[in-house]
Order: structure tokens, then C-alpha cells, then sequence
């Protein structure tokens, strides 16, 4: 039988301070419990960077896609305005064949005609050039045969309200 050799003095106290083989072998569970914690960590703040940065470059994507349709919205709103200015439709009324409307006139609410009603007639439209030709200045004189309009009747006051 062999024994281990006695200790004395400084070295005993040293020796009593490290574990005998049995704590040893209590250890090595904690140690590999330790490094799969570490391990598993790390492996989840892989997981997790990467949806990030996935994250991140949908966001990029959709911004682009929203910059994009707010470009051509915009264009879209700049085509209707130039459709619904007041020119623009005087002259798409005139190549279908539009005049404008005669004198109006107003019912008030007791039954009475203000104004005088006046029916629409062709020469008394103001001449909008088109886009293509200059504007000369001159207006053509009214055609043969179509009076002159009278001119409707003003009132300070706005009917209907």
C-alpha cells in the first residue's frame, strides 16, 4: 500500500486548501453546465443579430417602396391639377362642342324668378387660345345671325343663402 506523504508546516496548509478527488469529480458538472450556458448564450445573440439585421433591411425595402409610391402620388395629384385647372377644362369643354351658359337666374324660397334667364349661345364665350397657338389679342367678331347677349343682372347679395 502506498501512502501520500505528510505535509508539514507550510505546504500542509497549502494541501488543505485544494480539493481531494472526490470534489473534484463534483466539479466537472458545474464547469460543462457553465460552458453550455455561455455557449447557448451566444448562440441566441446570433440568432437574435440576425433577425435584426433581417428586420433592417425590410425596413430599408419598405422605405423605398413608400418613398416611390409617394413620388408617383404626387405625380398623379400634379396630372388632376393640370386636368382640373379652369383653362384646361374650358378648352376640353370647347373641343366637345360646350358653350357656356346663358344668364342665371335663382328661385327663392318663395317662389319668385330672380334674375332674368338667358339661353347659352356660342359667340358669347371668351375665346381661350390653345396651348399651341399664341394668343393674338384680336377675338373674331360673333357669327351672322346670334345677338348680343344682355348682361345678367348683379345683386350684392349671394341667392340660396
Amino acid at each position: 500500500m502506498s501512502r501520500k506523504p505528510e505535509l508539514k508546516g507550510r505546504a500542509a496548509r497549502l494541501a488543505q486548501l485544494f480539493p481531494t478527488g472526490r470534489a473534484q469529480a463534483a466539479r466537472t458538472p458545474f464547469v460543462l453546465l457553465v460552458v453550455l450556458l455561455l455557449g447557448g448564450g451566444l448562440i441566441g445573440l446570433l440568432v437574435l443579430n440576425s433577425a435584426l439585421s433581417e428586420g433592417a433591411f425590410r425596413l430599408d425595402d419598405l422605405q423605398r417602396e413608400t418613398k416611390n409610391l409617394t413620388d408617383e402620388e404626387q405625380a398623379l395629384r400634379r396630372d388632376i391639377d393640370a386636368y382640373s385647372a379652369p383653362d384646361a377644362l374650358q378648352r376640353r369643354a370647347r373641343e366637345l362642342g360646350m358653350v357656356p351658359g346663358g344668364g342665371p337666374a335663382f328661385l327663392g324660397p318663395d317662389g319668385k324668378v330672380k334674375g332674368v334667364p338667358g339661353p347659352a349661345s356660342a359667340a358669347s364665350a371668351p375665346l381661350v387660345p390653345a396651348p399651341e397657338a399664341p394668343a393674338t389679342g384680336t377675338v373674331p367678331p360673333p357669327a351672322p345671325g346670334t345677338a348680343t347677349p344682355a348682361p345678367a343682372p348683379t345683386s350684392s347679395s349671394t341667392p340660396g343663402r
